[in-house]
């Protein structure tokens, strides 16, 4: 769905970068798949046809992590979620 977004954070050496694939209009997805040492990131159309795809290896992925979109008719009483105090 559109604003679907998938953020993977790759250790590159002594350093970490950041990449973020979205699904730029209607009725795209973000597909993510892993095997054989690589982790695929998509983004489909309805009828399945691969518009972009990044591949990153498993070995170096340090993070991966979905932002689903904000759904429509969501209800606005649903818990808020708190976020985690980090100690020291």
């Amino acid at each position: 769905m559109k604003g679907d977004r998938v953020e993977i954070v790759v250790d590159a050496g002594g350093d970490t970068r950041t990449y973020q694939v979205e699904a730029t209009r209607a009725g795209r997805r973000v597909d993510v798949s892993h095997g054989r040492g690589l982790v695929e990131v998509t983004e489909v159309t309805r009828g399945g046809t691969p518009v972009r795809t990044a591949r990153f290896m498993a070995a170096r992925v340090i993070a991966l992590v979905e932002h689903p979109s904000p759904r429509a008719g969501a209800e606005d009483d649903e818990e808020t979620v708190t976020p985690l105090r980090v100690t020291a």
